[in-house]
């Protein structure tokens, strides 16, 4: 009987396989070997795609006369840098004391494409091969995934979608980066005065940088629009509550042209004659007119994706996508926290019927202890397949981030933010075995002669799993804000969901108020608000609004349904995004992490939108990636993929050849650098003061 080949991505995780197995191994140039085995390991890819060049030496000149430019085979070598682990490992495999090759790559499409290009390149012939897909680096998940390892060829799909994966990054880059440079580089680099401009274009980078350009621009052109609400203070046995006047039926303004919205007024005097109206009968007093009391819960979120994990840390620690991937793949390669590379946000059956597994383990970490407690008085960890938080539909390649319950000592080796990430993870993940959070909620209508005034209330009653993530801080009552002011064109007024937060005496009194009943008014006042343009992305919106096809959906249950409609993967977003900082198309702010585009990225927009426009669509661009979906799923073959997306390039191609837009891109360049140059200024002006 021959031997087993266990070749890994990484050194590290090589060495993990050999723990788990027990090997008693003697350690070779780039390989362990035992008497039964031998594990060896790439180092990341060892293979890449060759450059046009290797086709044909013209190629190495760019021109129009070569695009576009699709061959009808691909060619490949391997990387100069590690020829050496490629003839190491090129070697084993070809090995004829050798009959059975497990592939330990990273369990998903770029994982699989490693392994499949070494494969291919090193023409390995005649052996075995197992696939061990695995969700986390422990002893017993490592020796589960190599005891049900499955037969390479189910995974042929998979690899068929990663060789088109890129092949369409390596067309799309190579074709529109050479055709924009030759028809628009010196347009941009004699306006930047610089010696040359190459103007980088991708499939997923380009369509971001469209998502930061247009949000951008929306900014830069919103105009404020003032709007006047009128406000009630009323006493209720000395404590006061406001109320929101709104233009309902019955109302003297229902429907009236001089609203803003139904809460307001476009102009003060309009506001001002509704006050005179309502102050005609003194003493000003107001009659309830009708009071709803209920109780509203707030289950637990759903657990840990990447892109979430990378959002929320953008937003609490101020760390940028990148950095946050790093880290989870730091705890991961440690055996803390499950694979990273994820795009679901719940568990599998399997593995919640394990899940007390997780939860012994987390027993012996001292955070999670006082929790777990609770857990167990609970005995919600039974149930759990029962959940929302378990679902095999929504489950691709793997589950959740979660923590494994192991490798805690660990936690010491690393520094002090990816220890919070751990905790952030473990609380997510603890959250779920815990009841709802439950809010008592008042909401009141008051009137005053034809007019209605609308209060609502809402206190926290029972903290739920809150005790573990805690208590969201309230927004504060922030200039605009609490005045109505609008956020992405969306009326707010004071915290998300515009309800007071009494404290418990006043509280105590509004529970006791019954319709009929009439109260004093204090006040009526005006209260001005403005609208205010979007936000900007900052790294961690971002990467949502990436997943969500271009859209920022803070909403968790919508999210949900437009899942699998991304740009780019859970593994790529926070590259893509490095990459566009790197080459100076976006300017991130790393204490803010707000992300903003440079002139150049500008221009470059520009320059797309006026030739190749659909490579900034981010349906389009998803569509790209679903298609990739269904390749790896066999809805779609290789083939026909492969015929879509030379039609694409070739089109595009042709059809930027014949354009001649110079003179609208100037126009287009001077506005950009217009504003720009105002900006400076603008900034000089600040930093003096």
């Amino acid at each position: 009987m021959g031997k087993s080949v266990y070749i890994a991505e990484k050194p590290s995780v090589a060495q993990e396989f050999a723990k788990a197995l027990k090997l008693k191994t003697r350690r070779g140039d780039g390989y362990l070997e035992s008497d039964e085995a031998i594990v060896t390991w790439c180092v990341g890819h060892l293979v890449t795609m060759s450059y046009p060049e290797e086709y044909d030496p013209a190629l190495k000149r760019w021109s129009l006369d070569t695009l576009p430019f699709i061959p009808s085979e691909f060619k490949y070598e391997v990387i100069s840098s590690v020829k050496k682990q490629f003839a190491i490992v090129s070697g084993i495999l070809n090995r004829d004391d050798v009959d059975t090759i497990y592939v330990c790559t990273d369990s998903g499409r770029e994982g699989e494409y490693i392994y499949r290009l070494v494969e291919q390149e090193a023409h390995v012939t005649g052996k075995k091969r197992r696939r061990v897909w695995i969700d986390s680096q422990t002893e017993e998940e490592i020796l589960r995934g190599i005891r049900e390892a499955k037969d390479l060829s189910e995974y042929d799909n998979l690899s068929a979608s990663a060789y088109l994966r890129a092949k369409e990054d390596y067309l799309m880059g190579i074709n529109f980066s050479r055709l924009l440079t030759l028809k628009y580089g010196n347009s941009i680099s004699n306006y930047l005065h610089t010696k040359y401009s190459v103007i980088s274009v991708g499939r997923v980078m380009t369509c971001v940088l469209g998502m930061v350009v247009r949000r951008e621009r929306e900014i830069r052109n919103f105009v404020k629009t003032p709007f006047y609400r009128v406000i009630s203070t009323t006493d209720a046995s000395g404590h006061s509550f406001e109320g929101e006047w709104r233009a309902v039926r019955g109302s003297r303004y229902f429907e009236s042209f001089d609203l803003y919205k139904e809460n307001g007024f476009k102009e003060r005097k309009k506001a001002e004659e509704l006050i005179r109206y309502l102050s005609e009968e003194q003493p000003l007093s107001c009659q309830i007119e009708s009071i709803e009391k209920k109780k509203e819960k707030k289950n637990p979120p759903l657990l840990y994706n990447l892109a979430e994990l990378q959002n929320d840390c953008s937003k609490r620690f101020k760390i940028s996508p990148d950095e946050t991937l790093r880290i989870v793949q730091e705890l991961y390669e440690k055996k803390l926290v499950t694979y990273p590379r994820t795009d679901a946000r719940v568990l599998s059956t399997a593995v919640a019927k394990e899940i007390s597994r997780n939860l012994n383990g987390l027993s012996k970490y001292e955070p999670a202890a006082p929790y777990l407690k609770d857990i167990l008085a609970f005995g919600s960890y039974k149930n759990l397949a029962k959940t929302r938080y378990v679902n095999d539909k929504q489950i691709t390649d793997h589950y959740a981030i979660i923590p494994t319950g192991q490798g805690l000592g660990a936690l010491r080796s690393v520094s002090q933010v990816s220890q919070r990430v751990y905790d952030l993870i473990m609380r997510r993940f603890l959250s779920i075995f815990y009841p709802p959070a439950v809010y008592q909620k008042v909401s009141i209508t008051t009137r005053i002669r034809t007019e209605s005034f609308f209060s609502s209330f809402k206190v926290l009653a029972e903290e739920g799993y809150l005790k573990v993530t805690g208590v969201p801080r309230q927004k504060k009552d922030a200039k605009g804000a609490a005045d109505g002011q609008e956020r992405n064109g969306e009326e707010n007024s004071g915290n998300e969901s515009g309800d007071q937060n009494p404290d418990s005496g006043l509280f105590e009194i509004i529970k006791s108020l019954k319709k009929g009943m009439s109260l004093p008014v204090k006040v009526l006042e005006i209260k001005e608000g403005e609208t205010s343009p979007p936000k900007r992305y900052n790294s961690g919106s971002m990467i949502l609004a990436m997943e969500n096809a271009g859209q920022l959906i803070e909403d968790e249950e919508l999210r949900a349904q437009i899942k699998g409609s991304g740009i780019g993967t859970s593994a790529t977003r926070a590259e893509i995004l490095k990459k566009l900082i790197n080459i100076k198309y976006l300017a991130l702010n790393k204490k803010t992490q707000v992300i903003t585009p440079t002139l150049q990225g500008e221009m470059v927009y520009d320059v797309v939108e006026h030739s190749i426009r659909s490579l900034l669509n981010p349906e389009l661009t998803a569509s790209w990636e679903k298609g990739l979906t269904y390749v790896a799923e066999g809805s779609i073959t290789p083939d026909e993929y492969m015929a879509k997306l030379d039609n694409f390039i070739t089109s595009r191609t042709v059809g930027v050849k014949g354009l001649n837009n110079q003179y609208q891109l100037r126009a287009c360049y001077d506005k950009a650098a217009e504003y720009y140059k105002k900006s400076g200024k603008t900034q000089k002006e600040k930093e003096k003061k």
